[in-house]
């Protein structure tokens, strides 16, 4: 067990060199910069419980796919196919620790599990985490989904826990009248 932690936290390393590695412009916008490129948290190498390692998988999943998306700021790229990859890394990365000790819970995690096992990934992601700008894709079961919902998934709490941040700190220079929240 020791030697997979290791492993994972290797792993965990190697993607984020891509990440470091993406350059070194920084991007204004509502006087607050941040870049393009994402750091985790220090605890991301040190902590093996298996849901903070799920969810650094989702942090990295979330932050490669904002730069492939790229833009004007990449660390504010959005999209339902970024948000639907990195939960459903998430919910794997989750299962596969679950085969190594099937004794741990995660509420959230656990029903997430159940989300997808159910075939609602996709509808879960749309209903809790769109934004009017993202383009969905055709096939969606909205209706089935809320249906499910109201039996298995009373009283959710959607969650997202971002283990790490883009290089993110207040401009030299803000605009006059621009608040950075």
């Amino acid at each position: 067990m020791v030697a997979y932690a290791a492993t994972m936290r290797f792993l965990n390393l190697l993607l984020l060199f891509p990440l470091a590695a993406a350059g070194s412009e920084i991007y204004t916008r509502d006087g607050v910069t941040d870049g393009d490129t994402f750091y985790l948290a220090p605890s991301a190498f040190t902590n093996d419980d298996p849901a903070f390692e799920s969810w650094v998988t989702y942090s990295l999943m979330k932050s490669t796919c904002q730069l492939e998306i790229g833009g004007e700021n990449p660390a504010r790229a959005s999209g339902f196919e970024c948000e639907f990859k990195a939960r459903s890394h998430l919910v794997n990365a989750w299962q596969e620790k679950l085969q190594q000790k099937q004794n741990i819970t995660d509420e959230y995690l656990d029903a997430l599990t159940e989300v997808q096992e159910a075939g609602f990934l996709g509808e879960y992601t749309a209903c809790f985490f769109g934004k009017g700008h993202w383009q969905l894709p055709e096939g969606l079961r909205a209706t089935e989904f809320q249906a499910w919902r109201k039996t298995n998934l009373r009283r959710h709490r959607p969650q997202t826990r971002i283990i790490g941040s883009w290089n993110y700190k207040p401009s030299p220079n803000p605009q006059k009248g621009s608040e950075p929240f």
